[in-house]
């Protein structure tokens, strides 16, 4: 199984990279953490933000991968324990089924992406800063991960 994660934004700093490479190469093929960047649409003071948002979830929709099982992140989808992502993750392993984790851009998942989710994860009531939540789910899917197999990277 691939996990894909699908975000909007790009031009990361270094530290996002690092951040998130360390806890994507710490998982095992059988689970491998993949990013694909979308652009994001430009903002400016009197953009079309409807507009944009329309646009990037077009782009998101085509870089799912087909016969994926979709999860979009927003503050609207079910939070969870770390051990209840763990089962998540199990049920991801179990349906053979590649995985999008789909992020939004600043103004959130377009309707025509949502749409297209078989669920919703929120990490947290809190807003996050875009770049920390690629390696806050690489993380907690990693530790989701060491949970299934009895690492102890959890404790």
């Amino acid at each position: 199984m691939q996990i894909h994660l699908i975000s909007v934004g790009n031009r990361m700093p270094g530290w996002v990279k690092t951040g998130y490479d360390d806890y994507a190469k710490r998982l095992p093929r059988e689970c491998e953490l993949l990013l694909r960047e979308i652009p994001p649409g430009l903002r400016g003071k009197n953009c079309d933000v409807p507009r944009i948002v329309k646009d990037e979830g077009e782009r998101v929709n085509a870089a799912i991968p087909a016969g994926s099982h979709v999860v979009g992140l927003d503050l609207s989808g079910k939070s969870m324990t770390t051990p209840e992502l763990a089962l998540a993750v199990n049920r991801w392993l179990e349906s053979g089924k590649n995985i999008a984790l789909l992020i939004g851009g600043p103004d959130g998942l377009a309707d025509s992406v949502k749409s297209r989710a078989g669920e919703f994860w929120s990490l947290s009531p809190l807003t996050f800063p875009h770049p920390l939540v690629r390696i806050i789910v690489a993380e907690q899917l990693y530790r989701a991960w060491s949970i299934l197999h009895n690492h102890p990277y959890h404790r």
